[in-house]
């Protein structure tokens, strides 16, 4: 049989661990072996990995994509990258947009230069329908042109940008998803489903920014692998592949479904102001991935819900220092 080893940036992450699990797994097949590269900021934890972390078909390895000569070392013995290695999240790019730019734009080409330096045969970069801007009817298809509004979301559509020319200029075999707001066990609790599920589970209060009127379409972590999983294996070279869910939810609508889930009333809601250029609708076109790579989403948004936060529930173990953490570093 033969062997593909790809390296993954940004594994102990959110997204990139499920990754790394579901390749590793015991529905992932024997034919991949994985070299992890993540520099273990605070949304990227080796707890991720520990299902499977003592594979004999995975190395890890702390570091920075910025890292030139260690990211051409580690380019030079794999055949494939996955590149999901990112600042998070929009928050926090508000407030400092200045790490947000050397990961995104700084990292991504570190990895380019030396992918086609070392005769890398796939990249596969992984972006968000965020660059695409707020959109008040209808979904963006990958025609669209980028107008991000958030210092994240420009950061990332600087990396798209730099990912397709490598392939317009050297024929580098690059291929871009863009997914919608993923969900699903082991996110950080910053982002919003985690966060409102673990402060409610405490009998805490949960923010809800404006008039709750921001629409976001929403995918199972599971989906958004098995797409990335057909655009690697049968996508086409230079093009962007749009992934969503299926499932719009205003935040609103998505509140009371938590506030349900976790036995809480409307007076566990704290109103804010809404966050500083605050897109009010994301929606991505998928007839692309469908019509060329038969991709549909199949996790059912209300049973996946459910038991994302069943997991939560049942895994303080794992969020609580998290949170503890992210507590003491607020009141520094």
């Amino acid at each position: 049989m033969t062997t593909t080893s790809i390296l993954v940036t940004g594994g102990a992450g959110f997204i990139g661990s499920h990754y790394v699990r579901t390749l590793l797994g015991p529905d992932g097949g024997d034919g991949v072996r994985i070299t992890v590269l993540d520099k273990l900021t605070y949304a990227g934890r080796l707890s991720n990995l520990a299902s499977v972390r003592h594979s004999d078909r995975l190395v890890f390895v702390r570091g920075d994509i910025c890292d030139a000569p260690l990211v051409d070392e580690l380019t030079a013995g794999h055949d494939q990258v996955v590149h999901f290695a990112a600042e998070s999240h929009v928050d926090r790019s508000i407030a400092g947009a200045a790490d947000f730019v050397r990961t995104a734009a700084t990292g991504t080409q570190t990895l380019l230069e030396a992918a086609l330096r070392n005769g890398v045969g796939t990249f596969v970069h992984i972006s968000t329908d965020e660059v695409y801007g707020s959109i008040d009817e209808g979904s963006w298809p990958e025609s669209s042109p980028v107008s991000p509004n958030s210092p994240y979301a420009a950061a990332k559509a600087s990396a798209d940008l730099i990912a397709l020319a490598y392939h317009r200029t050297h024929g580098l075999d690059v291929r871009v998803t863009r997914c919608s707001n993923n969900y699903g066990p082991h996110q950080f609790p910053e982002k919003v489903i985690p966060l409102f599920v673990t402060s409610l589970l405490d009998g805490g209060r949960v923010p809800l920014y404006g008039d709750g009127g921001n629409i976001r379409d929403w995918l199972h972590v599971d989906d958004h692998v098995r797409a990335i999983e057909l655009v690697r294996n049968a996508g086409r070279p230079g093009e962007v592949y749009n992934i969503g869910g299926g499932t719009e939810v205003s935040n609103r609508e998505l509140t009371g479904l938590l506030l349900a889930a976790c036995g809480a009333g409307w007076d566990s809601v704290e109103r804010v102001a809404d966050r500083k250029g605050h897109d009010r609708r994301y929606s991505v076109d998928c007839t692309k991935i469908r019509q060329e790579l038969g991709y549909r989403p199949v996790r059912d948004f209300g049973a996946a819900l459910a038991q994302t936060v069943a997991w939560y529930r049942d895994n303080r173990s794992w969020w609580e220092p998290l949170k503890a953490a992210a507590s003491t570093a607020a009141r520094r």
